[in-house]
């Protein structure tokens, strides 16, 4: 107990995050209108045309609970539900828990920059699950057929619903390696591998059953596979490690290394392919890391335990008598709770001042009081918050939703916002755009002041606001 309470204080943070903005719009909308989105309502580049919102569920808890709760019960909610994925895979870590405690710890920190109010949380918590599941079904076959209905939610909730059927996937390949190099006996494998290849077919088989039919089979592989979104988009990059955020990540991954090479505790075939998987995939995007850390801490768990046995090596906490027992656990949790009470009630209280410190607020005032003249030029990272802010009054150029707009269209506004095109100006009139609202630094903001037909009529450290001259 103290130690989820310690890690929901820890995952409570501000809403940094652009993306929940058109999450919340988008469940405002369904909720309003009892219908859900198949077509883009927000903006003007792509207004009308087919839009696959895979997280049409998650949209609407988070508007739900915003309405219900405000920001207190959007950010005490997902930190929870952080620390429940945490929780989960401590469960899964063998040997001593406080060697456990300390690899959690490790991997906490690791994924700790994906933490936040966001639809990626859920299907996080999810696919923790899914790897307990698969874990304790070795033992319990029955608990495979949980990832069926579990699928089924995951596939409404978020397009990682994927990442469920490549886990029981790599659990199929790992244990059938297992089978060719011996392990146990044949008909127990035999019968292993027949389970997890029908619970793979049947969670294959109930994808269809979203709003948005057979269309969510080839979605995550469309999204995977969009250069643009690498190179564009900060969270599928690879993760830079001058950046101290890394630092953590790096350390496990070295820690791992040399870990798997010095000990004579071997982990098992199964183990080493999902964690050669999930490094490959969190070395190529940072948004892969968190999924990296639910498959690491458990094999640097065991390692260490290893590790620490073949130094003879003991960890015996001493235990205090039961009398003093008894006063001392309850002040622990006491204070722990006091503290993790304290900890959301701060988050949530600067959460205005982190609005304003992150998003355009006050430019997003100032479109609404003044009104100047649409279509709006925005910047990718200001979409969804107005969104949130303006819509229906003005429609958006970009916004978050990257699958909806496209690789070429990515392209395009890199190529407008950093003034590499030529025709950077012909694009600006194609669109007809006769307001633009960028930060104050970016290289469009300084080409159209020397324009001499753009006018600055607003700026502030977040944004800055220019409209065209009249045409004479």
């Amino acid at each position: 107990m103290v130690v989820a309470l310690g890690l929901m204080a820890m995952a409570a943070r501000n809403v940094t995050d652009p993306d929940l903005w058109w999450h919340l719009g988008t469940g405002q909308l369904i909720a309003r209108t009892h219908a859900l989105v198949h077509n883009d309502p927000f903006s003007f580049t792509r207004f009308g045309e087919p839009w696959l919102n895979h997280e049409w569920l998650s949209d609407l808890l988070l508007y739900g609970l915003y309405q219900a709760t405000g920001w207190v019960g959007l950010i005490v909610t997902f930190a929870a539900l952080t620390a429940a994925t945490l929780m989960l895979v401590f469960l899964r870590c063998a040997g001593r828990p406080y060697l456990a405690g300390l690899a959690l710890l490790a991997g906490a920190y690791v994924s700790a920059p994906g933490w936040g109010v966001r639809p990626q949380t859920i299907s996080l918590l999810i696919a923790s699950i899914f790897l307990l599941i698969l874990d304790r079904s070795e033992e319990k076959p029955r608990l495979l057929w949980w990832t069926v209905p579990l699928t089924l939610l995951w596939v409404n909730l978020h397009a990682g619903y994927a990442l469920g059927i490549a886990l029981i996937a790599m659990f199929l390949a790992g244990e059938g390696l297992e089978a060719i190099l011996g392990g146990r006996a044949g008909v127990v494998r035999g019968r292993r591998l027949r389970d997890l290849a029908l619970a793979l077919l049947a969670c294959l088989a109930v994808v269809p059953l979203n709003p948005n039919g057979f269309e969510m089979y080839a979605y995550p592989i469309t999204t995977l596979r969009s250069p643009a979104m690498q190179q564009f988009i900060a969270e599928w990059a690879s993760p830079d490690f001058h950046a101290v955020k890394y630092f953590p990540f790096l350390l496990l991954l070295l820690a791992l290394v040399v870990l798997l090479g010095s000990s004579r505790r071997k982990i098992r075939p199964r183990e080493l392919l999902l964690l050669l998987v999930t490094t490959a995939a969190a070395l190529r995007s940072v948004r892969h890391i968190p999924v990296f850390a639910l498959i690491a801490v458990p094999v640097l768990s065991e390692l260490i335990e290893g590790w620490w046995e073949e130094r003879g090596w003991s960890l015996v906490p001493a235990v205090a008598g039961s009398s003093r027992k008894k006063v001392f656990n309850p002040l622990v949790l006491a204070g722990v709770l006091v503290f993790a009470g304290m900890r959301v009630r701060m988050v949530a209280d600067r959460q205005p001042q982190t609005e304003v410190e992150h998003f355009p607020a006050s430019a997003a005032s100032f479109l609404a009081r003044t009104r100047p003249p649409a279509p709006i030029f925005n910047h990718y990272n200001f979409g969804g918050y107005l969104i949130w802010t303006l819509h229906p009054d003005y429609k958006v150029y970009i916004d978050g939703r990257a699958d909806l707009y496209g690789d070429r269209f990515l392209k395009d506004f890199a190529r407008i916002y950093y003034v590499t095109d030529p025709e950077w100006r012909e694009s600006l009139e194609r669109w007809n755009i006769q307001t633009v609202m960028l930060p104050p630094d970016s290289p469009l903001v300084a080409a159209l002041k020397l324009t001499g037909t753009w006018t600055q009529v607003y700026s502030d450290s977040q944004a800055a606001i220019l409209t065209r001259a009249p045409r004479r």
